[in-house]
């Protein structure tokens, strides 16, 4: 793996890097609950047109982030797949109606409800993952502390969460050197080797993984405890940023639109849009 596939802040000077912190995380929680909460295919399509938008005004490239995609893409096609397994005729329940694409065998019949309801799970994914993975790749850490702090969150989970989302690129980098170290000892772990060559190499990286982290872990706590940290009660934030008239803007927005996915829950009676009626 090289250094276009590391996941973490990515310092610019886009418009979404230099909005506050707190702001970015209010708006990710409040779209994240719309988007989660509702299935109207409208407003699903909507935010994910609006995400895709805020993906290619922050600068993110594919290559920075392309290893997490792929990885949540395998997760939710495993997902999507099991839906359908465990309830071929989820849809068909939902939206009180049932029109056969094809009969299958037995229970596992394929209808345009159940279709059109694992069409709006498919859309729920697009809505909320490039929200994350914006705000992780724009908001400092260090600034993301300050702003879980300032929403009531103790500053030391804050402060923890800040160093695991800070250390990730270290990890991966950790897990580039190890892997490479296999390899010049002779372990096939690149695309052209087996699936089981890669699997195993891949398993013998854990356990040197595992110690590098625990002696960094280590490492950083000795330091903060020479440092006597979370002796006081409340503490004050290198990178905080002040709030700007585009923090509110963004704030406002987030609540208009979480308001909106509520408000269609009495437009369909309920949580579902139901275009079969």
């Amino acid at each position: 793996m090289n250094e276009h596939q590391m996941l973490g802040y990515i310092p610019d000077s886009t418009m979404i890097h230099k909005l506050n912190g707190t702001a970015k995380l209010i708006f990710l929680i409040l779209l994240s609950v719309a988007c989660m909460t509702t299935y109207d295919t409208r407003f699903l399509m909507g935010m994910t047109l609006f995400s895709l938008v805020l993906f290619k005004l922050s600068h993110i490239k594919w290559h920075q982030i392309s290893f997490v995609v792929k990885f949540i893409f395998v997760f939710s096609l495993l997902n999507i797949i099991a839906v359908y397994l465990f309830s071929p005729e989820y849809g068909v329940d939902l939206y009180h109606s049932r029109t056969v694409i094809w009969e299958g065998i037995g229970r596992f019949t394929l209808t345009q409800e159940q279709l059109f309801y694992e069409f709006n799970l498919v859309l729920k994914y697009f809505c909320t993952i490039p929200l994350v993975l914006i705000f992780l790749l724009t908001t400092n850490p260090s600034e993301f502390a300050s702003s879980l702090n300032r929403i009531g969150v103790s500053y030391k989970i804050s402060y923890a969460v800040a160093l695991a989302i800070r250390y990730i690129p270290d990890i991966q980098e950790d897990f580039v050197n190890i892997s490479l170290a296999q390899q010049a000892r002779g372990f096939e772990m690149s695309k052209k080797g087996k699936l089981t060559q890669r699997l195993k190499g891949t398993a013998q990286i854990v356990f040197p993984l595992i110690l590098s982290s625990l002696d960094r872990i280590e490492t950083i706590s000795t330091a903060m405890e020479l440092r006597r940290f979370g002796e006081k009660k409340k503490r004050t934030w290198y990178a905080e940023r002040p709030f700007h008239t585009s923090d509110f803007i963004v704030i406002g927005f987030a609540i208009l639109l979480t308001v909106l996915s509520f408000a269609l829950f009495k437009v369909n009676g309920g949580r579902f849009y139901n275009p079969f009626n």
